[in-house]
């Protein structure tokens, strides 16, 4: 086998060894070089059309121009379902198939599935209204509730690979010309069990859900990254993703949370990110997402709190985090506004000095809020100033080391 770190394959609009404008060149770039056992697809400057995902292989590195290699996501088609899509079928049937064909990505859900239980593939045949998909259906989508079909995907898309990086590429989501699509099956770059996979200079800009999300990926790595104005999330670890690193990214202008850590993010290591004007939170945190350590972060003029940590009961909270040297200024709005929240029954949380204070405006009313049932805060040599009702209060004043 020739040594993969030699082996490199360009794709492009002209003078390439692959020519084409589409998923299709590249795809064939990267099926090619995962044949050989690995190496690296360069892809020229230039707009690729992506009808589909571009799907990542083990051992197989892509590499952009930055923000000249443009991935963009076209308008989706959508339809209802005519007949209930069962779990583990290989077709659906479709009441309007119109603006659907061999070859596109797809997704299929409905009202009741829930973000794990979409499915996305790629549709392989045709027979009137009904399409063979690649994937089985991963759960029971009922016309009853609401079955239905859309050309959604993640436009970069990664399952069970290992050895893989990804730099340099810009992705479109086109918000508005396409619905939905969860952050547990997709995203403007999304890894399923993508172990070790690091994604390098990127852009994520309007996607209809999240900017980069990964689920059960551990050791992943994503640095100097840009996600701005997706719908949802901007950076998504998630779902026992353990031992991720993200840093010198910003995340910004998304429509809910900047960084979100799903469910059991453990041992993570998050530093000099910038959350920034997004819709409620900077940095929310959540079920079992414990042990991680942010340094050097930014969280300003977020829609409600710099930083969350959600609602969980004791065993489920999260747990053992620390925070040193970040900056969590003017968030929130006219009717709340929280630096730090910590809600639930989380404890042994510590904060050295960080800065948290209103600047330019009078949002933040409190530097940190703290739940009836959360426990007391570590708190050392922290910078805070020019909150409305409190630097520090907690619902149970019996935890309030200044009584």
């Amino acid at each position: 086998m020739a040594d993969r770190q030699t082996i490199r394959v360009t794709v492009g609009n002209q003078d390439a060894d692959i020519r084409g404008s589409d998923h299709r060149a590249l795809q064939s770039a990267v099926d090619y070089v995962a044949s050989l056992g690995g190496g690296t697809v360069d892809i020229s400057a230039g707009r690729f059309v992506m009808n589909d995902s571009l799907h990542l292989r083990s051992h197989v590195n892509i590499v952009g121009a930055g923000e000249l290699t443009i991935l963009a996501k076209p308008a989706a088609a959508q339809s209802m379902l005519a007949l209930d899509g069962d779990f583990g079928e290989e077709q659906i049937t479709l009441e309007d198939a119109s603006g659907f064909s061999v070859g596109q990505g797809v997704s299929v859900t409905d009202d009741r599935s829930g973000g794990f239980h979409t499915v996305v593939g790629t549709l392989l045949w045709q027979d009137g209204d009904t399409f063979g998909v690649s994937k089985p259906m991963g759960g029971d989508y009922m016309v009853n509730n609401n079955a239905r079909a859309a050309t959604t995907y993640p436009v970069v898309s990664g399952y069970h690979i290992e050895g893989v990086s990804i730099d340099g590429l810009t992705i479109e989501g086109n918000k508005q010309e396409n619905p939905y699509l969860t952050g547990c099956r997709g995203a403007g770059i999304f890894l399923y069990r993508g172990h070790g996979t690091r994604i390098l200079n990127c852009r994520v800009y309007d996607y209809t859900g999240d900017g980069i999300s990964f689920q059960q990926s551990n050791h992943v790595s994503v640095e100097a990254c840009h996600c701005r104005g997706n719908t949802h999330l901007g950076l998504h670890p998630g779902s026992g993703s353990g031992s991720p690193t993200i840093r010198y990214c910003t995340s910004e202008e998304n429509g809910r949370i900047g960084l979100f850590l799903c469910w059991r993010v453990k041992y993570g290591t998050f530093e000099n990110n910038k959350l920034l004007n997004n819709g409620k939170t900077g940095i929310s945190i959540g079920h079992k997402d414990t042990d991680n350590t942010f340094k050097a972060n930014t969280a300003s003029r977020n829609g409600r709190e710099g930083i969350l940590f959600r609602n969980e009961s004791e065993p489920m909270a999260g747990h053992r985090n620390v925070f040193d040297g970040n900056t969590i200024t003017d968030n929130g709005n006219k009717d709340e506004g929280y630096g730090v929240r910590v809600l639930g029954e989380t404890n042994e949380l510590g904060f050295t000095n960080n800065r948290i204070a209103n600047v330019d405006t009078a949002n933040q009313r409190y530097g940190f809020y703290v739940g009836e049932k959360a426990g007391p805060l570590a708190l050392v040599n922290n910078e805070m100033s020019g909150h409305l009702e409190s630097d520090i209060y907690y619902e149970n004043q019996a935890l309030d080391p200044a009584d």
